[in-house]
């Protein structure tokens, strides 16, 4: 390389073209660098007024969010979840309000009607209390008697007497009410009476007979076609007379307690009356059935 080619090599090394006048002049005429970020919104910008839409203000916290919610975007999952959730409450409802429906009756009771149902409740679990200590009294004097056959048929004949009434096979009397229902307008039906008689035994009745017809464990009845009630098949009509043998103080609050057998009859244009008496004489007998297939199987 010459010396010349060596001079100006090193001369072009050292020129940053700032000294050269044509380079200066276009550098002047040029405009100046936009950042790229404010180049792309200067574009997006002028693409969307090209495209005919007018750019709007900027939307605020609360706007993004309602937009963002509305309309709903609902998938099958959550349409399935949402009508599980309605019948679950829809479930719930119907059950709490059938609950207040039978509270209602207790709940707009007077003060001195809530304590005689109470005093009933505490009546009735000393008679359970009681029939439990008679049962163990029998079964001591059974372990602790010397003569144990003679203490063990004195028990069976009690037994046998006791279950008699409970079976309508034998007479009995004793302190209790008469139960007496007016019925001018025909409007009492057999479920009704069978309310009674279920409240009565409730309540501790032992021997119940109604117009003649003696009351059982297996008793039915049933409305009749021209007017009245059958009882067992036997036909009763109005007024019916309950003879019902157990504790007075017992049988007749069960008969006036708010929402039970007396108010249900008023409801129904019926009028009954409750008289208290020391003794009821329950003379209506059923033939005793023999069972066509069991047998005792005490040897």
């Amino acid at each position: 390389m010459s010396d010349d080619d060596k001079s100006d090599s090193k001369n072009g090394s050292k020129s940053d073209g700032r000294n050269d006048p044509g380079e200066a002049r276009l550098r002047a005429e040029l405009p100046e660098e936009v950042p790229a970020a404010a180049s792309e919104a200067v574009d997006g910008r002028t693409a969307d007024v090209a495209a005919g839409e007018v750019p709007g203000p900027s939307l605020t916290g609360r706007q993004r969010l309602v937009k963002g919610l509305w309309p709903p975007r609902v998938t099958r999952a959550q349409l399935i979840v949402a009508l599980l959730l309605f019948g679950l409450g829809f479930g719930l409802a119907v059950q709490v309000a059938s609950t207040s429906d039978s509270d209602g009756a207790l709940r707009g009771a007077r003060q001195e009607d809530l304590v005689r149902i109470l005093d009933e409740l505490d009546d009735r679990t000393q008679r359970l209390e009681d029939e439990k200590q008679g049962l163990e009294d029998q079964r001591t004097e059974l372990e602790n008697s010397s003569d144990q056959a003679e203490e063990a048929r004195k028990q069976t004949v009690e037994k046998e007497r006791q279950l008699g009434i409970l079976a309508g096979t034998v007479a009995a009397q004793g302190p209790g009410i008469t139960l007496t229902i007016e019925d001018t307008k025909g409007t009492v039906e057999a479920d009704m009476l069978l309310d009674a008689i279920q409240e009565l035994r409730a309540a501790g009745a032992e021997a119940i007979q109604v117009n003649g017809v003696r009351v059982v464990a297996g008793t039915y009845l049933a409305d009749e076609d021209g007017g009245g009630v059958s009882v067992d098949g036997n036909k009763i009509d109005a007024p019916y007379r309950f003879k019902v043998i157990g504790k007075p103080q017992d049988l007749e609050p069960a008969l006036n307690i708010p929402g039970g057998v007396v108010q249900t009859l008023e409801k129904e244009q019926a009028t009954a009356t409750v008289e208290r008496a020391d003794k009821i004489v329950v003379d209506a007998l059923r033939a005793a059935k023999q069972p066509d297939y069991a047998r005792s199987s005490s040897r």
